[in-house]
């Protein structure tokens, strides 16, 4: 394979994970370019790339798939939560938990996160442990790729936290060796633990 590229895309449409992404990655000076900046519009196939099982194999099917469309090596990545008490679920439909196809952004947070709740009223302590998980891959225009997954073990929270950082589930995400959820701290210490931090940071050290 070549030296590494000078940029790569970012395939997120997410402002929330295109700007941790950067944080997390702006001390390997990786150059990232988002698919706003390269004015790639939205199409409806789109919604039909992570069809897969696995988080692996979405983030894999994600960075080929704009790799193809813009010639550009893609970086891209799925993640989500598993909790012990669902049986790993949301898992791979984390995003798409509540079901609410007419809500986006905190609106769509806020609703998987009282559904959350919801199957999990009654749960102890002891059986709200979970995990979130994130698989990073990178795909290049001549078919090479690479993968890496990182995880962060937590327990989830009987109420949201009121912290205002992070996004998604973090104001469930208590993260015991914290004692706080990731909502919480600040985006550096975050950064320092998260699983999408970890997948990014090996598959950075993989490039």
């Amino acid at each position: 394979m070549n030296p590494r590229p000078d940029r790569f895309l970012l395939a997120t449409r997410s402002g929330d994970k295109l700007r941790e992404i950067r944080e997390i990655l702006a001390p390997v000076g990786l150059r990232l370019v988002s698919l706003r900046e390269l004015e790639v519009p939205h199409a409806a196939e789109e919604e039909a790339i992570e069809a897969f099982e696995t988080f692996r194999e979405n983030a894999l099917a994600k960075a080929r798939y704009f790799a193809a469309l813009t010639g550009l090596p893609t970086l891209a990545d799925d993640s989500g939560l598993e909790v012990e008490a669902l049986a790993g679920a949301p898992g791979v439909y984390t995003k798409r938990f509540s079901g609410r196809t007419d809500l986006t952004g905190k609106a769509l947070d806020q609703a998987n996160n009282a559904l959350l709740l919801q199957r999990l009223a009654g749960v102890p302590a002891e059986r709200r442990r979970a995990r979130y998980v994130c698989a990073a891959a990178a795909a290049f225009p001549g078919g090479h790729v690479r993968v890496a997954v990182g995880t962060t073990p937590g327990v989830i929270a009987q109420t949201p936290s009121q912290g205002t950082g992070g996004f998604g589930y973090d104001p469930l995400f208590f993260v015991p060796e914290l004692a706080a959820t990731f909502a919480d701290v600040p985006a550096d210490v975050k950064h320092r633990r998260s699983h999408r931090a970890r997948a990014f940071r090996a598959l950075a050290s993989a490039l």
